[in-house]
């Protein structure tokens, strides 16, 4: 009888690659690059450190395939050749990041429309439709030109060409979160009339799947390639459950090495299951009560994902557990567990659960809010609801920032103070951009 998998098992890939452990970093924004979105040392401290934590494979945050449409202004960008300073960089990150028998992927991704208008007030897109967020944080996005997404392919592709070639141990493509791939995927968004867009899911599905042939023959059959895929947008009218399945069993004859499944996008971030941030609760989409009453947010989605496709699966957002990943990995409904938000309160928090030092993760973000009463996470108003969202956000950037900086997370700081700090933080390095 075969052994069930634990979180201590090896996994082998389609490609051939090994992890050591079903333990993975999911994909954060870092926010350390300089300037020019270049790597820094500051990377090189804190892949280092995660890398030493025991994971068996650390995703980094979005690795963005064109400077002019960032997720932030503080992004890596591999924007057309590389100098032979910025491959110096990235080597030295990579070389961080696989100390300790660690794998370190490359997440590659196109902000698409949301791409804050301090980077650019004019973001690109399917169409032309705008993000529905308050503030005027996002400017109207132009409709790509089908040239224009032939030239998002190739920058993919060359993207994960640098990554293979400068030591990261595999790439991850972005199609999920209300980013540039996620919203062709999306009928909401995607209206085109053309081999794009449109009511065909083939057509709104072809840029994710020219992508990933594209970067697979960029790469060569043994380096992993992997792909961040939402479950639902959980959106009225945007990417559905149903379509979701249909395109991962595409996915599945791409050879494709990992398939991640998420959900949500910035109008509905389920991703980091933040319902308080939800600023359109009349547009929203419920998750399944089974699947909220339990760790992982999207587990539900990746049982119904596993029965038509064969590749691995994994899972991010929710999990804190030893007993709830274990049994997760037990049911054979995924096959690698992603943690996020504990590893910025304990970067070696891997290594403790696998060694039953620990037998759960922190869960900080139980506790922070911006004001008590009416002004927490259950406040009444919707607009104080998405402020304790946006600050605890904030508050676990500025931890990746303090890590990167050499020092330990600050668990004393508040939300409040996390959110004016990090919104400080986006526009000094947008502005020091923008002059380089």
């Amino acid at each position: 009888m075969t052994e069930k998998p634990t979180i201590a098992t090896p996994l082998t890939l389609p490609c051939g690659a090994t992890l050591k452990n079903r333990l993975a970093k999911g994909a954060m924004t870092e926010g350390l690059a300089d300037p020019e979105n270049r790597a820094t040392e500051r990377h090189v401290r804190l892949y280092r450190r995660w890398a030493e934590g025991g994971a068996g494979m650390l995703l980094t945050g979005n690795v963005q395939v064109d400077r002019r449409y960032l997720e932030r202004p503080g992004n890596i960008a591999i924007d057309g050749p590389q100098s032979n300073d910025a491959l110096d960089r990235l080597r030295a990150m990579a070389e961080a990041g696989t100390v300790n028998d660690t794998h370190l992927w490359m997440q590659i991704s196109h902000a698409g429309r949301q791409t804050p208008a301090l980077v650019n007030p004019t973001p690109a897109g399917p169409t032309d439709k705008p993000l529905d967020m308050p503030g005027a944080q996002f400017g109207k996005p132009k409709a790509l030109t089908g040239d224009e997404i032939l030239d998002v392919i190739s920058r993919f592709a060359h993207a994960a060409t640098v990554a293979r070639d400068t030591g990261f141990t595999g790439v991850q493509i972005h199609g999920a979160h209300g980013y540039l791939i996620s919203e062709f995927l999306s009928p909401d968004v995607n209206t085109r009339t053309d081999e794009w867009g449109g009511e065909k899911l083939e057509n709104r599905a072809r840029l994710l799947l020219e992508t990933v042939r594209a970067v697979r023959k960029a790469v060569g059959g043994d380096f992993p390639v992997s792909v961040k895929l939402n479950s639902a947008d959980f959106q009225r009218g945007g990417f559905s459950h149903e379509e979701s399945m249909k395109v991962a069993g595409w996915l599945n004859d791409e050879a494709v090495d990992l398939l991640e499944v998420s959900g949500g996008t910035y109008e509905q971030p389920r991703m980091i299951g933040a319902d308080d941030m939800t600023l359109h609760p009349e547009k929203s989409e419920t998750r399944r009560e089974s699947t909220v009453a339990r760790e992982a947010y999207f587990l539900e989605y990746a049982a119904d994902i596993r029965k038509t496709v064969a590749m691995p699966l994994m899972v991010t957002g929710g999990f804190r557990s030893v007993a709830g990943m274990n049994a997760a990995l037990a049911s054979g409904e995924m096959d690698v567990v992603g943690l996020a938000r504990p590893l910025c309160v304990d970067p070696a928090i891997p290594g403790k659960l696998l060694s039953g030092q620990a037998e759960e993760t922190p869960t900080y973000e139980k506790t922070l809010r911006i004001g008590p009463g009416p002004l927490g996470p259950n406040s009444p108003i919707n607009l104080i609801k998405a402020l304790n969202g946006w600050g605890q956000q904030g508050w676990f950037c500025l931890q990746i920032i303090r890590m990167g900086d050499g020092k330990d997370p600050d668990l004393k700081m508040g939300a409040f103070s996390a959110f004016r700090n990090y919104q400080k933080n986006e526009t000094k390095t947008a502005k020091a951009m923008k002059r380089s």
